[in-house]
């Protein structure tokens, strides 16, 4: 790719390209410069050279590395797919990345499989975007960047909290108030590592949920919880549901599965509609992830069908 620099002199050489070639985040485009496949008039160029008028920038991609996670033939439930990303319902019980204890089996296994050939490389190496993980045991809406454009755009969207992302949960107890907002500091257990916790600021990381009670089953002393979220702290809602002293069914972390009368054999959180611009249309993107068959009891019980206006 060649660029001539007609304007903006004295821009740094990685803004001025970022905003430019989108396609490329501005790490990534560091990252090129770094390694010299950026060249400035026949000479490679530093992070911080600022451009000069009739400039001549010269840049080649490299071929995307192989990830070193393994292709594997594993069924994928997909909701929506083009040529930038792929939305999913994921299953619960699957692992979303490779790591250890889960070296393959994994969503990343699957999606190397069911994308070979279309990953164009997400900072030069050939591999799935990962913009967002959900629990092993959560079920539903994943979406995955095919790009590094798309990866760049959903990653800011995500911290940016442009992306809108709802929850259903049934807690153990009923929320009292059965709506509000909880806003916390989480950060990691102080005793099991294993754990997030609640913690006083300045520990932790601010975290927000808003919540509402949809339907309550008296016989099971349990209710079902839209919740929203306007961070994405791991274990968000699991300790936010915990702080408000209803842990979440069949939480093997956070709870006692085998002292709750509900037994619905899996962790009761299933990420249910998931909103977010397209990277490249900029459309607003709607995606829901059919309910599972373990809520049931609880959909029975509600005023109204569930919809997604709410």
């Amino acid at each position: 790719m060649e660029i001539r620099v007609e304007s903006d002199a004295g821009t740094r050489l990685d803004a001025f390209l970022a905003a430019r070639v989108p396609e490329l985040s501005r790490s990534r485009i560091q990252e090129l410069i770094r390694e010299h496949f950026i060249l400035r008039n026949g000479q490679p160029a530093k992070p911080r050279d600022s451009v000069a008028i009739g400039d001549h920038l010269s840049i080649a991609i490299p071929e995307a590395v192989p990830a070193e996670a393994l292709p594997q033939d594993i069924p994928l439930s997909i909701l929506f797919e083009d040529e930038h990303l792929v939305v999913l319902d994921k299953e619960s019980g699957i692992v979303v990345h490779p790591a250890a204890g889960n070296p393959d089996g994994t969503l990343v296994n699957a999606l190397l499989h069911h994308c070979r050939g279309q990953l164009s490389g997400i900072g030069g190496v050939e591999r799935p975007g990962i913009v967002h993980r959900l629990d092993k045991d959560t079920s539903g809406c994943l979406v995955v960047a095919k790009t590094d454009q798309a990866h760049h755009s959903l990653t800011e969207q995500f911290s940016g909290r442009t992306m809108e992302k709802l929850y259903l949960a049934v807690a153990q107890g009923i929320p009292n108030p059965p709506q509000g907002t909880v806003f916390t500091h989480i950060g990691r257990h102080p005793v099991n590592r294993q754990k997030m916790a609640v913690v006083n600021p300045p520990g932790g990381k601010a975290s927000i949920t808003d919540y509402e009670v949809l339907s309550i089953d008296r016989s099971t002393d349990s209710s079902l919880v839209l919740c929203h979220l306007h961070t994405g702290r791991t274990h968000q809602i699991r300790v936010h549901l915990l702080h408000l002293g209803c842990p979440l069914v069949g939480d093997p972390i956070y709870a006692k599965p085998e002292r709750q009368r509900a037994k619905p054999g899996r962790l009761m959180l299933h990420a249910w509609r998931l909103e977010f611009d397209h990277p490249v249309t900029k459309e607003r993107m709607k995606f829901k992830a059919p309910i599972p068959p373990e809520y049931t009891p609880w959909l029975q019980m509600l005023e109204s069908p569930l919809s997604g206006d709410r």
